[in-house]
């Protein structure tokens, strides 16, 4: 699969998740919502790559690390994210999220000594500016206890994203394979999420209706196996600057969700957020001429 089509598989499908995160959010406590959705999706992994022959045991050093990942990418960031979306509304989640750019150049700046190019630097600047006025007016508006709690939330889910997505890459670096990776570290996220349960006594809900079980399958299948597969794997070709660009257009998606479905009305930091977000992408993969990549 082409890089290209990577990217739009992974904003298609992670740009369409905040809502249906928002749909789990109710009855049923948020770990255990995150816990359903990682054990679902693991043991789908786990089954499809055993039947297809493909899946792999890592080598013992490596599973410390898939632990780690599993820390980062299938529990600790969700149980931000779910929690924030119960405060805040999940357009303005995808907003906070897009940050992983920003989160992304620093953190492999600080693990991989990889320069912060003027490129990545003006893509960040211009994707983070243009979903902040996509969601101008939400982000003014939210000045009350609760809404800071919910940003607050969201930022260290995103945070804990960007770290998974250093140790991730550390992994592809190492030589584990990323569907088998991927698959042991969901289900390490899901035990790690079941430990969590039963230590703070948190009630098991069961899935109140058909509802959330939709929401329910449509993360685990295709947010969490399709779209961590996809988006793990432009972190492994790309790095970590250039894939996490695709959180950027994420609020473009949702934002499209809201004026279907939620009457979201359009205004003029609408647009421009919109023509900056793409301005955004523009800058970081059009090559002009003469352009190589660094090698």
């Amino acid at each position: 699969m082409t890089n290209a089509l990577l990217f739009v598989a992974t904003v298609l499908v992670w740009g369409t998740t905040w809502i249906g995160i928002r749909m789990q959010v109710g009855p049923v406590p948020v770990p255990v919502s995150v816990m359903y959705r990682f054990g679902l999706a693991a043991a789908i992994l786990l089954a499809a790559l055993a039947l297809s022959g493909r899946l792999r045991w890592p080598a013992g050093r490596h599973h410390p690390f898939l632990v780690l990942q599993a820390l980062c990418l299938f529990s600790l960031n969700f149980l931000c994210f779910y929690a924030a979306a119960g405060l805040i509304p999940s357009g303005l989640v995808s907003v906070i999220f897009s940050l992983a750019t920003i989160f992304n150049a620093m953190n492999a700046r600080i693990f991989f000594a990889e320069r912060i190019t003027a490129r990545v630097a003006l893509a960040a600047v211009l994707g983070a500016a243009g979903v902040g006025l996509l969601f101008a007016r939400d982000l003014a508006g939210a000045a009350d206890p609760a809404a800071l709690h919910g940003i607050g939330l969201a930022v260290m889910g995103t945070l804990f994203f960007s770290l998974g997505n250093m140790v991730s890459r550390r992994n592809s670096a190492a030589g584990v394979p990323l569907m088998s990776g991927n698959a042991w570290s969901m289900g390490y996220g899901a035990l790690i999420l079941l430990a969590l349960v039963a230590v703070t006594g948190t009630p098991v809900v069961a899935p109140p209706d058909g509802r959330y079980l939709a929401a329910l399958v449509y993360l685990a299948v295709f947010a969490s196996v399709i779209g961590f597969t996809t988006y793990l794997m432009m972190v492994a070709r790309m790095g970590t600057s250039r894939a996490a660009y695709a959180t950027v257009l994420f609020p473009v998606i949702a934002l499209t969700i809201s004026t279907l479905f939620e009457g979201y009305r359009w205004h003029w930091t609408g647009f421009a957020g919109l023509a900056l977000a793409l301005a955004g992408n523009l800058v970081l993969f059009a090559r002009p001429a003469g352009w190589r990549r660094p090698r």
